[in-house]
């Protein structure tokens, strides 16, 4: 694989693992989580997006669309079914208004935008982290990427849903990679399905292999459960991670705290938000709501980190 879909580069990040640093977000995802907190990275094609906040109204964009895409009684601005990606309107925007959503990149071009933060890195304990997305979906490229990285001493961490090829990846990134944090978001089948947009099992599978394939006394992967309203945070979810986990030999997990920002950044693509805006989904995490999380895992044995 020569080129992937990256959506973006981000430094100097302190969210994304240990220490300093740089996250390459991928573009695509096998799952469609209905809260995912980057809607932008889920689908593995370009895409245009319009931030209605940054426009001027110039109107420059309309006179310049070949297909008559652009419509200011539109909702979102753009009628997606007859735009056809030239970016001529994102050419001539003034503000930055309109954007493309992926750009494909080489490895050669990804390290060397990286790199310069190396010196970051190692004073700070921090790397690479491969985000999205989910950057498995591009095994091959991410392959060659990992190696690059490895020879030039950063280290490397893979943010992921968990949905791959055990064999493959076993064989092509493990060995590549200094961390993995894994996302595991619902323990039933069935309302994994509905939320996520497909069962768990073969997620749950791989965190068990994953978890057998670490040595004593050197764990890299982390499970993490990103906190959904009365959908994740729930007791009979928690309990049920912290029941899996412990039958993995697991004792840590990681809580991701819910925020509403999603919802803009799904306006911003032209898609309705599948939760609504009402009610918990509004705002931010309670700290109460976390801290009676962390307390649901901790009586059950299993260390939040």
């Amino acid at each position: 694989m020569k080129k992937a879909l990256i959506l973006e580069i981000k430094g100097n990040s302190l969210d994304d693992g240990p220490g300093i640093r740089s996250v390459v977000f991928f573009k695509g995802c096998p799952l469609s989580c209905e809260w995912c907190h980057n809607p932008e990275s889920k689908r593995p094609q370009v895409e245009i997006a319009f931030d209605q906040n940054e426009c001027v109204g110039c109107d420059t964009c309309l006179g310049i669309c070949p297909e008559g895409a652009l419509d200011r009684g539109n909702p979102f601005f753009i009628q997606r079914e007859r735009c056809t990606l030239c970016f001529k309107c994102v050419e001539v925007c003034p503000s930055g208004a309109l954007s493309r959503v992926g750009n494909p990149m080489e490895v050669e071009a990804i390290v060397k935008r990286v790199i310069k933060d190396k010196p970051f890195f190692d004073t700070s304990g921090g790397g690479v982290t491969l985000s999205g997305g989910e950057p498995v979906m591009a095994m091959d490229f991410c392959a060659e990427l990992l190696s690059a990285f490895k020879a030039a001493g950063v280290q490397t961490l893979l943010e992921t849903c968990g949905l791959f090829d055990f064999r493959a990846f076993e064989t092509k990134l493990y060995p590549l990679l200094d961390l993995i944090y894994f996302d595991l978001k619902l323990m039933d089948p069935a309302l994994h399905a509905r939320h996520c947009g497909t069962a768990n099992a073969v997620i749950l599978e791989n965190f068990r292999k994953l978890s057998a394939c670490q040595s004593p006394g050197n764990t890299k992967i982390l499970a993490r459960t990103p906190l959904i309203p009365d959908i994740t945070d729930t007791e009979n979810n928690l309990r049920a991670l912290a029941v899996f986990l412990k039958e993995c030999r697991a004792s840590k997990a990681q809580l991701l705290p819910y925020h509403p920002l999603w919802q803009e950044k799904n306006r911003k693509i032209g898609r309705h938000d599948p939760l609504g805006d009402s009610g918990p989904m509004k705002t931010f995490l309670d700290p109460g709501r976390m801290a009676r999380c962390k307390a649901i895992l901790q009586e059950e044995g299993i260390t939040v980190v």
